[in-house]
């Protein structure tokens, strides 16, 4: 009569904990982060001196199990990287062709020069000289403009950068303090299968910044490599190795990790942080294809200055000055009578200098170079975005396969629910059965 109490005692035990964690799993339908949770049963079998050893004496719950597939969730954490590279590096590219077109430097230069060829036609004209410095101040503002634009992405670089590796360094700290529970907590608990849903989140938005290598232990922590799983340790259980973000001379951003008193060169392959490392490699040959461009200008258009006559006869001036940068150019002058149109001694309608201004327009292709620069840089956008295209497809098909194994069905769970009902409602009535059986065993007189 013991063991029948038992029997159903145990089931009571066993499927009300069932029916709590059918539940939760209702109650957090599309909830982001929540992975559906199922319990483990086992019979308990007979004691020792049992007559029949091979019967039950009822069942057990073992703990409670996460679904979860794990070459699913790292397909999301890859696809996911890949996305974040790609979308960030997008970013750029389009602030990058923004700089170089924004203030149409391009066409600005070719009204110079065109300037300088409708002056050529003819040099004593008071008004074509001031069209023509006004077309060349208008160039020079350009080139200035265009390169606080491209010091403006570099300044806004480093502000995203600094900010996701701030954002990494404390996800980090997170998730050592989960592991910290983990180690702590029961296995196959609720509270471990909470913890192991934040500890996922976690993983998640790490992968949107950095591609991470991710190993588990038999208790869950986790152990969390930068750069795929042959990169640099960052996170190693209960230890975090902080990331910084630096600036190189050369315009290209660098990335380590600080383990005591090493400082280890990171190589990102994914994330968010890839993606602005791109950026900045980009930006920083862009500028200095245009600092190339600006610096020949001014240094042939000044050399042809000083090789001729300006309009009272005088030995020419340089044009253009110029700053702390390349392109931090203005205008030396600001009359045209300064333009030196003549070489020396033919007179002030000769327009020899103006010809030759013109040679070097042709053997120099700057308005080519100007326009190569912007074309290289659209391709490179269009492609890119392309990618970002095929990578969001590719994550959502992650994402959706890995939400079939760990998300919640409703029709799966109401089963379940009606299943575990049912068992509970059986368990009780054993109960009662052995309750009545043995008042009726009692009543016998």
């Amino acid at each position: 009569m013991s063991d029948l109490l038992s029997i159903g005692a145990s089931g009571v035990r066993a499927y009300q904990s069932a029916l709590t964690v059918t539940g939760e799993n209702i109650a957090n339908v599309g909830s982001a982060g929540y992975t559906r949770r199922s319990v483990r049963m086992t019979e308990i079998s007979a004691g020792v001196g049992a007559v029949d050893r091979s019967a039950a004496n009822g069942v057990l719950m073992t703990g409670i199990v996460r679904a979860g597939d794990g070459y699913a969730q790292l397909a999301v954490r890859s696809s996911g990287a890949d996305l974040a590279r790609s979308a960030s590096g997008a970013q750029w590219l389009d602030r990058i062709e923004k700089a170089m077109t924004g203030n149409q430097l391009a066409s600005r230069v070719t009204s110079f020069f065109n300037a300088a060829t409708g002056l050529a036609a003819e040099p004593d004209s008071g008004a074509l000289r001031t069209t023509m410095l006004n077309a060349g101040g208008s160039a020079a503002i350009a080139f200035t403009a265009t390169g606080q634009a491209f010091d403006q992405i570099d300044a806004d670089l480093d502000t995203a950068g600094n900010q996701a590796t701030t954002q990494l360094n404390s996800l980090a700290t997170s998730l050592v303090q989960i592991n910290e529970g983990l180690g702590r907590t029961p296995p196959d608990s609720a509270a471990a299968a909470q913890l192991a849903d934040q500890r996922d989140q976690i993983l998640d938005q790490m992968s949107t910044l950095a591609d991470v290598g991710v190993t588990l232990d038999a208790l869950g922590r986790a152990s969390v490599k930068l750069g795929g799983s042959q990169g640099t340790a960052f996170v190693e259980k209960n230890t975090v190795n902080g990331l910084a973000y630096s600036r190189n001379t050369d315009g290209s951003v660098g990335l380590s990790v600080v383990n005591g008193f090493d400082r280890l060169t990171v190589s990102l392959n994914g994330g968010e942080l890839a993606g602005i490392v791109d950026g900045a490699q980009k930006s920083a040959a862009s500028r200095t294809n245009l600092n190339n461009v600006a610096k020949d200008l001014v240094d042939k258009v000044n050399t042809t200055q000083l090789a001729g006559e300006d309009q009272t006869g005088t030995t020419g001036v340089e044009m253009f000055k110029v700053g702390t940068k390349p392109t931090e150019i203005s205008l030396n002058f600001d009359s045209g009578a300064k333009i030196a149109a003549a070489k020396g001694g033919l007179g002030k309608r000769d327009a020899s200098n103006l010809a030759d201004l013109q040679k070097l327009r042709t053997d120099s292709g700057w308005e080519g170079q100007l326009t190569q620069i912007t074309t290289d840089n659209a391709s490179a956008l269009d492609q890119k975005n392309t990618i970002v295209a095929a990578q969001t497809a590719i994550r959502d098909g992650a994402v959706s396969a890995l939400t079939s194994v760990t998300g919640v069905n409703m029709d799966s769970e109401a089963v379940e629910l009606m299943r575990f009902q049912q068992a509970y409602s059986a368990s009780s009535r054993v109960i009662q059965v052995a309750r009545d059986t043995l008042q009726t065993i009692l009543d016998i007189r």
